[in-house]
């Protein structure tokens, strides 16, 4: 199943995708939150409802606004470094141990919502990623287990601020977290719609030129290490994400490098998990 939401911001209604089109489903009174992720008879009850209604499902226009894929997760928990070939362009220094940050919620946006230019900022960059919807509550969970708490997945870009990640002292945290700085979708897949998660081409152009492209085969660590190693330190609940790494090709492994300014254009995708534009904006408080 694929599962999305749409319409004016703060009013967003759930919808899914069938067979490449845009259904709505707002009518079960199903709402993509934490209670949905984590409850298997909302699930079953969303399936019957599209079961029971298939001929009569309301088609969402192309034109309608794609919001967020779920209502405001709980974290979002990033890694850093997941790909040897984004280790040696960055020049920062790969760990023993996988390296983790957090995004703040207001981080979190819409595929198509555009992506704001920090104040202050003169390093705005971008990283394509796969990240994973948690589906179940996970502590401490081996990675034998680790699948089963996986919902799905969804496309989803590390934009950062690498003068304030890196130039700033203390955490990465500061060039992350900026408002706008995470966006997702256009949807979630489950898990069953990816045939193989760990051979997904992972690209992204800049104002229409190919700047990343790259493949999750390459990833340092796979989703079920990720999942048991970040387990250790937070419980993770139903509808948090975990973004899993950015392939090369980031403005910061360019020479000479290259930054993101307010009127750039980026389109980025991965496959099985669509593509989305999303355009650079100035700065404004609200």
């Amino acid at each position: 199943m694929k599962i999305f939401r749409f319409g004016p911001k703060g009013q967003e209604k759930s919808g899914v995708i069938i067979n490449d089109k845009k259904y709505d489903v707002s009518a079960s009174g199903i709402i993509y939150d934490e209670d949905f992720f984590g409850n298997t008879e909302k699930q079953t009850q969303l399936e019957n409802y599209i079961t029971e209604n298939a001929t009569q499902l309301t088609e969402v226009a192309d034109d309608v606004r794609i919001g967020t894929p779920l209502t405001r997760p709980g974290k979002i928990v990033c890694v850093g470094l997941n790909f040897e070939d984004h280790v040696k362009e960055t020049g920062l220094e790969q760990q023993p141990e996988p390296i983790m940050f957090i995004k703040a919620n207001q981080s979190f946006n819409g595929p198509q919502d555009g992506i704001m230019h920090p104040n202050g900022s003169t390093k705005m960059d971008w990283e394509t990623e796969l990240c994973l919807i948690i589906g179940k509550k996970a502590n401490n969970v081996s990675e034998e287990e680790a699948m089963d708490y996986v919902y799905g997945y969804a496309l989803i870009n590390d934009i950062s601020e690498r003068a304030f990640q890196t130039e700033r002292g203390g955490t990465w945290d500061k060039g992350k977290g900026c408002d706008t700085f995470a966006p997702v979708g256009p949807f979630i897949a489950t898990k069953e719609e990816i045939e193989d998660v760990d051979n997904l081409r992972v690209w992204l152009k800049l104002n229409g030129e190919l700047m990343q492209d790259g493949n999750t085969k390459d990833f340092i660590y796979r989703i079920p290490k990720l999942i048991s190693y970040l387990s250790q330190f937070m419980s993770f609940l139903p509808g948090d994400i975990i973004s899993t790494g950015s392939p090369a090709g980031s403005g910061m492994g360019k020479e000479p490098q290259i930054w993101l300014k307010p009127g750039d254009v980026i389109e980025y995708g991965i496959d099985g998990l669509g593509s989305t534009t999303q355009e650079i904006l100035p700065f404004s408080k609200d």
